[in-house]
């Protein structure tokens, strides 16, 4: 790869979803490049690039900006922000919503497996009011990423990774040498491609928002609009969770942490989404 090839591909991953691609990655670019060639019919990363140039057709341009998408997931990765969900924010907004659903979103859900985490604690929670209902949304940039996760198939070393065994041997039956989920989890769970750098205002409202693992893929311009788009997406009661170790704090003041739950944001209520 040229280093003009190299700057084409970090702008494109820029604008079109707010990625951050470090150009000294060259390695990281071509390792995720390569197979895609191999899948446009192209027979060189170079001849890729070259057909980008001429090409400039909108789906080739989304396949490249997708393959460079973060796609690191599993089931219940960090157990703990599950345990708070279903322990105690589920009963608590239980409580609240009456006969309205409980709408939770995993934004940049990769292949699903958050998502479908989701779905089974949703079926576990407990002191929940009679006829509570929980809606499930997994929404990812990468369309090939959402047809994994629509499948619901996994490999034997993606369902290792952090599932229960009471869970697979409860919720997934054995399709040769992967794992297929059961068809209730499956239809618990509404798929949307969704690029969360552009317009959110129309992507509804949610009670919960796991948004993880997300913020440290993308450009820094573009983590405080993503941040006050889901903001706007959340009621004054709502909850924001990012991943271990990552804050809202000094990006946006959308956000307030709650106290003894790392990663674990509220609505601040002095903020004021804009109209």
């Amino acid at each position: 790869m040229t280093a003009d090839d190299i700057q084409l591909l970090v702008a494109l991953c820029k604008a079109r979803a707010g990625l951050r691609v470090d150009p000294a990655k060259t390695y990281l670019m071509e390792s995720r490049l390569g197979p895609l060639a191999r899948r446009e019919g192209y027979n060189s990363i170079d001849d890729l690039i070259a057909g980008l140039k001429v090409r400039r057709e909108d789906a080739l341009i989304w396949s490249v900006v997708e393959s460079m998408t973060l796609n690191e997931t599993a089931f219940f990765r960090d157990r703990t922000p599950f345990d708070q969900v279903r322990d105690d924010i589920l009963p608590t907004l239980s409580r609240l919503r009456g006969n309205e659903p409980i709408r939770i979103w995993s934004a940049g859900c990769s292949t699903g497996q958050e998502a479908y985490s989701l779905a089974m604690i949703a079926e576990e929670a407990k002191d929940l009011e009679t006829g509570t209902r929980v809606e499930i949304y997994g929404s990812d940039v990468a369309e090939r990423c959402l047809e994994k996760a629509q499948s619901g198939l996994y490999t034997q070393f993606e369902v290792q990774r952090g599932l229960p065994i009471r869970l697979l041997v409860k919720h997934f039956e054995k399709i040769e040498d992967s794992w297929r989920l059961s068809p209730r989890i499956r239809q618990r769970v509404r798929w949307r491609r969704i690029n969360l750098a552009a317009d959110l205002s129309a992507v509804g409202r949610f009670d919960i928002i796991f948004c993880r693992y997300v913020l440290s893929a993308l450009e820094e311009g573009i983590r405080r609009r993503v941040l006050e788009g889901l903001a706007a997406a959340l009621p004054a009661d709502g909850f924001l969770v990012l991943g271990k170790g990552e804050t809202a704090e000094g990006i946006t003041d959308a956000f307030r942490p709650v106290s003894g739950r790392p990663g674990l944001f509220a609505r601040d209520p002095a903020y004021r989404v804009a109209a």
